[in-house]
């Protein structure tokens, strides 16, 4: 498990992030018209999965603004913003704020992306959410970069993101 802090309290995760060179592992997210989505999905894409608690506080809000800023000058790789937020949550939030190149995902049904992940809160206020976090895929699905975020209120390093992705 990782050990993070979340408003410098330390907490706990469920798991590790997936390691580098494996194959990803497979899901099921729901989009925000309600529709299933898995990783296969995406197969022979480039896939940066943007993870973090919820849309409604101001640093994944961030997080999401730029990533969805960066993704439009992205080509064949695709942007995933993955929360537990309801997806009627997500979709306000696009259509408030404008954000339409990256996509919207939520694992509110069953919370095993979390799981599967190893990036769930195992402690503390946010426990059952998912902590900040960025997985980078190559187009075969394989992880080529990772960063769980060390204090939940930073953002994380958007471009060692970019360029694992550009690398990948």
């Amino acid at each position: 498990m990782a050990s993070i802090t979340l408003g410098g309290t330390p907490v706990t995760t469920v798991g590790e992030l997936p390691e580098i060179a494996t194959k990803a592992p497979n899901f099921k997210l729901t989009k925000v018209d309600l529709s299933e989505v898995g990783l296969s999905d995406y197969s022979g894409h480039k896939v940066v999965m943007n993870i973090f608690p919820s849309v409604d506080t101001g640093t994944c809000a961030k997080s999401v603004r730029q990533f969805n800023e960066e993704a439009a000058k992205l080509e064949d790789a695709k942007v995933l913003c993955i929360s537990r937020d309801l997806p009627f949550a997500q979709q306000r939030f696009c259509g408030a704020e404008g954000i339409e190149n990256v996509e919207m995902l939520s694992d509110f049904k069953t919370g095993e992306f979390g799981k599967a992940y190893g990036l769930e809160f195992a402690t503390g206020g946010f426990t059952g959410l998912h902590s900040r976090c960025i997985v980078v895929l190559n187009g075969e699905g394989k992880v080529c970069y990772t960063e769980q975020v060390k204090e939940t209120a930073d953002e994380p390093n958007y471009k060692a993101a970019l360029e694992a992705l550009m690398n990948a």
